[in-house]
């Protein structure tokens, strides 16, 4: 019988070594991901917002879209799917029933965080954070709610560039003590931050690597050497993607053609197709049609 994607995730976290986790915005993005070897998805909730809602990330897509989203995700991959699941989208009532929808998804662990309703990208100034009362009290909802005890809690904390390190500090003592799993301090300004916060936790710490946002683009090895369990790469390749194909566009508006693109920057259509299971889909068919 297979793992469930909780139960091989935890084991992620038990075994040796970093947990990298690039970021997924749809099926595509997840199951290119999953072919290049990584242990784990994490389903960006700036991506999903962006490429999927059609709105920045500023708190405006929904728990159902968000769910959505995630339920195609892991549906599509055989590796555990970690997924932003913002604020809960509400108090502990709303959060308790964000954690069952998330789990009926197929996932294995969330993250939820403390900012303010409406809440906005961990990257951008201006954010507000609730009480740290507010927050446990989330936290504690959360991890009662789980059916799946390896269904994994991770408390993400915006304090840092609102209140400060003291305050950080205490709010992520205050999270493990409420049950969380992992911690995840957003928007880690030094490298030296990011140390003294490995060394004060026994939980697994998660760092966010966002390309110009406000955190040092410490590779993962040096992440794992300063005691980090898991790094996510949210938006590589969504940030990616919208300066390739805003490129090919200009190209195609100016020429009018992208012949000279095929051979070396396009895969072929079967290529694509195949990367969402092509080959094994047709073998299927004709396996039945005999």
């Amino acid at each position: 019988m297979d793992k469930k994607p909780t139960t091989l995730f935890r084991e992620l976290l038990a075994a040796p070594g970093i947990i990298a986790a690039p970021g997924a915005y749809d099926c595509l993005t997840a199951a290119i991901i999953e072919r290049a070897g990584f242990p784990a998805v994490y389903m960006t909730g700036a991506g999903t917002s962006i490429a999927r809602v059609g709105y920045p990330d500023l708190g405006l897509t929904t728990m159902s879209e968000m769910v959505a989203n995630a339920a195609n995700i892991a549906s599509t991959v055989g590796v555990p799917v970690i997924a932003d699941a913002d604020t809960g989208y509400g108090d502990v009532l709303q959060v308790r029933r964000t954690i069952r929808e998330f789990e009926r998804a197929g996932v294995a662990a969330v993250h939820l965080e403390d900012q303010e309703s409406p809440k906005r990208c961990g990257h951008l100034d201006d954010k507000r954070v609730v009480p740290i009362e507010e927050m446990t009290r989330k936290l504690r909802a959360a991890t009662d709610a789980r059916t799946d005890p390896d269904f994994t809690i991770i408390a993400r904390t915006d304090a840092l560039a609102v209140t400060g390190w003291d305050d950080t500090l205490q709010r992520a003592e205050a999270y493990v003590d409420a049950g969380a799993d992992v911690l995840f301090v957003e928007a880690i300004q030094t490298r030296e931050q990011a140390a003294s916060l490995t060394s004060r936790f026994d939980v697994p710490l998660l760092y966010n690597f966002v390309e110009t946002g406000k955190s040092p683009l410490l590779s993962s090895s040096e992440l794992e050497s300063l005691g980090f369990k898991m790094v996510i790469y949210p938006v590589s390749a969504l940030l990616t993607v919208t300066k390739v194909v805003g490129d090919l566009m200009h190209g195609l508006n100016e020429s009018g053609t992208t012949a000279n693109l095929v051979e070396n920057e396009m895969v072929t259509l079967h290529e694509c197709f195949d990367t969402l299971g092509l080959t094994d889909m047709l073998a299927l068919d004709a396996q039945y049609a005999r």
